[in-house]
């Protein structure tokens, strides 16, 4: 009988989390939860929010709180919900002090940056013959569209941050979804990419990558603290050093497949990434559209 009330008088709540930009990063997340004891908690990737359902929230959010900003994320509190102009439910953080100007500019600087060179290195992979080079290029186009959305959805409502998250996911699950057939296709042809190319690209891409995350630095106390964003970085550049390693071995071995290998693991994470990006966007919009229903006239 205690557990069944103390089931019932568990409280909701919710946090925007900044600091994320993987499904891998809402796994942490939901772990480091878990080891405060609140078993109930799930972390969406498309729309950066945090739901968790607790008894006695008074002593248990504030360990939620130390927990995930320990690990390198920033948590808001939402507010109640709130009716937006067009009846969605709006949940918004109630502190945005962090989101300044300098701020916007320095994440403008990042999305240029990840998007122009996405663009680049994706030309790249075409004139080289490398398919590794058009999936690392993915990675690219799928960072500076994740920031760019995050800009965008400062203030949004929980139903158009789903919304565009799943537009989102589904552009970028098509790229890398073709990036992979492609791939399979040049298993068969066996056409060797030009190394020297592949690996001049795949060397700018990684100073692309650390360019990237100078103009954060300075923000890192407001916003994700200096731990998240050389996470992001480190992983980028595992992905680039990859590129760059075999670019050695086609030239060393004579043959394509270092660079289908390559290709074909980045293409397969970023394909994982995508679908957790659309499975997380559906969820929330049933989650919303559920809340609407049940609100009473």
């Amino acid at each position: 009988m205690t557990i069944t009330a103390s089931a019932h008088d568990a409280e909701t709540a919710r946090y925007r989390v900044t600091g994320m930009d993987c499904p891998s990063c809402a796994a942490k997340i939901e772990k480091a939860v878990r080891s405060v004891g609140v078993d109930e908690v799930k972390v969406s990737t498309a729309t950066q929010i945090m739901t968790l359902h607790v008894s006695d929230p008074a002593a248990r959010l504030p360990e939620v709180e130390r927990a995930v900003s320990g690990i390198g994320y920033r948590l808001d509190r939402l507010d109640a919900p709130e009716t937006d102009t067009e009846g969605d439910i709006d949940d918004l953080p109630k502190d945005l002090s962090h989101i300044t100007p300098a701020y916007k500019r320095a994440l403008w600087i990042v999305v240029v940056l990840n998007v122009g060179y996405g663009i680049i290195e994706m030309f790249g992979g075409f004139i080289s013959g490398s398919q590794a080079l058009k999936a690392d290029a993915l990675d690219f186009l799928g960072d500076g569209l994740i920031t760019f959305l995050g800009i965008l959805a400062i203030g949004w409502s929980i139903v158009w941050r789903a919304r565009s998250a799943l537009i989102q996911g589904l552009f970028l699950g098509a790229l890398g979804l073709g990036v992979l057939v492609n791939t399979a296709y040049r298993v068969l042809v066996q056409q060797q990419p030009e190394a020297e190319l592949m690996g001049l690209f795949a060397l700018v891409a990684l100073v692309v990558n650390v360019v990237a995350v100078l103009p954060l630095l300075p923000h890192r106390t407001g916003d994700a603290n200096v731990r998240a964003v050389w996470l992001f970085s480190r992983n980028d550049a595992i992905g680039n050093a990859a590129v760059v390693v075999a670019a050695g071995l086609v030239a060393w071995t004579g043959t394509a497949w270092p660079d289908l290998v390559v290709a074909a693991v980045i293409a397969g994470l970023f394909l994982q990434s995508s679908w957790s990006i659309i499975r997380d966007a559906r969820s929330d919009l049933r989650e919303a559209s559920s809340t609407r229903r049940s609100a009473p006239a």
